[in-house]
């Protein structure tokens, strides 16, 4: 039929007759179009004042359907189920559901209609649980901060490495990570074996919170706030006391519900892509833990990389959502950061070693200094008058203790061959026995003895 026409093609000529004065007759006969349709275009242009209103008009009873509520109600049953079937399945069932009580079967559109028609939130629920449901439906709150140190977020990975340890052993290091929710920039970082504790929790803090001597990491200050998950190391006693002591408010996401962390989690992709594939022992997503390459770093050389890669690339980039450099971003304002009101505040977040009486806290990153304490209140420091103006790490420390253990077994190898070159002094020792008597032109047996021994009993 020609009066498929659009809605521009109608008006075109509805305006031959209300504004040319044609007669619809007329453009009846030569456009091949009823004359009823026309009377009933030019009707709806009237009341409608639009060429819109010429448009073909949606039928009334358009997604609407005369099922039975039952049969609704069975239809959507089916769907609902997991795995959810398809819709061809749908309509069988149901059809043959419908002829068996007598009901005519529902064509395939109409079941398609009522099954699209489902609640998403209850399709979710029945079809991937309560959990996605939860991160998709539920409202959350994302926290966002509207300045720099106004809040950092915490959190650990392990990374998609392979390194080797001391003993020469392959291993996957975990990395922690402090991130300002502001500007994205990374504050402070730990990488380590083993498995995450408040400890390593503690030395990323503390590295974030302290001035770096990178120029190029002007990242520091204390935290309004710290956002972390809900893991044994982030809710422990320790980080709770060094939150106090240094005022940032401690805040954990639900257990189970990791929502709100999304940044940290795309700095871990940043390092899974951007850093990770350069290094020997990299493994893949999907090759069930096998590196690509043989490992050959060791911990210390992963730390220096790492380092590296955050200080002159991701602190120094812009940023895919914030459009800024994070370090620019989060030094913007001319503001100055908050400090501890005393350095040794944030000493509870070193490592501690208990003795008799006293505690020993040291930053494994630099030994030269180390700080006593007893029983929570502080002592003193130590300093090495040699060793000042340098940063020892533990590393360092613990070769050169091995370095003067071995200088000692040597010097005890040396004196102890000294004395072994000794003539033997012999003035106290018994004398040899006698040579035993001969019997009969035969030499006595000196196996001989009287004595009964177990194999005889």
């Amino acid at each position: 039929m020609k009066h498929r026409l659009s809605a521009e093609e109608r008006a075109a000529l509805l305006r031959q007759h209300l504004e040319d004065g044609v007669p619809l007759a007329w453009i009846s006969s030569q456009a091949d179009i009823p004359l009823r349709t026309l009377q009933r275009w030019t009707a709806g242009f009237r009341a409608g004042g639009s060429v819109e209103a010429l448009g073909r008009q949606p039928r009334s009873d358009r997604g609407s359907h005369s099922l039975p509520p039952e049969i609704v109600g069975a239809i959507e049953g089916l769907a609902l189920r997991r795995p959810a079937p398809t819709i061809a399945f749908i309509h069988r069932r149901i059809s043959a559901v419908a002829l068996d009580r007598g009901i005519p079967a529902p064509g395939y559109s109409t079941v398609r209609t009522v099954v699209a028609a489902i609640d998403p939130g209850l399709r979710t629920i029945a079809l991937e649980g309560d959990a996605a449901y939860r991160d998709r439906f539920e409202l959350v709150y994302r926290r966002t901060a509207s300045r720099a140190n106004e809040q950092w977020q915490c959190d650990h990975t392990e990374l998609d490495i392979q390194i080797v340890d001391a003993a020469g052993a392959r291993a996957r290091p975990w990395l922690t990570v402090v991130l300002d929710d502001y500007s994205r920039a990374i504050a402070g970082y730990t990488v380590f074996i083993g498995a995450p504790t408040a400890l390593q929790t503690a030395l990323a803090l503390h590295q974030a919170v302290q001035r770096k001597k990178h120029p190029a990491w002007p990242v520091m200050g204390l935290p309004d706030l710290l956002y972390s998950d809900h893991g044994a190391d982030f809710t422990s006693t320790h980080l709770e006391r060094v939150c106090l002591d240094t005022h940032i408010r401690l805040i954990h996401s639900l257990p189970g519900v990791p929502q709100g962390r999304g940044k940290i989690e795309r700095f871990y992709r940043t390092i899974t892509d951007g850093l990770l594939p350069h290094l020997p022992g990299f493994i893949p997503h999907g090759t069930r833990g096998t590196p690509v390459t043989t490992p050959t770093m060791t911990l210390e050389q992963l730390d220096t990389a790492l380092e590296q890669f955050i200080v002159d690339e991701y602190n120094q980039r812009a940023h895919s959502e914030t459009g800024e450099i994070p370090t620019a971003r989060w030094q913007a304002g001319g503001w100055i950061p908050r400090l501890p009101a005393r350095p040794e505040d944030l000493d509870l977040t070193l490592s501690a070693f208990v003795g008799e009486s006293v505690t020993i806290r040291y930053d494994p990153r630099d030994m030269a200094e180390i700080r006593v304490w007893h029983q929570d209140t502080f002592l003193c420091r130590a300093i090495t008058p040699e060793l000042a103006a340098r940063t020892i790490t533990f590393k360092q420390l613990k070769a050169a203790r091995s370095a003067r253990r071995n200088e000692l077994k040597k010097q005890l190898r040396t004196k102890l061959s000294l004395a072994d070159a000794l003539p033997v002094d012999d003035r106290y020792a018994p004398q040899a026995p006698a040579e035993p008597v001969q019997t009969g032109g035969k030499p006595a047996d000196p196996k001989q003895h009287r004595l009964r021994t177990y194999a005889e009993d």
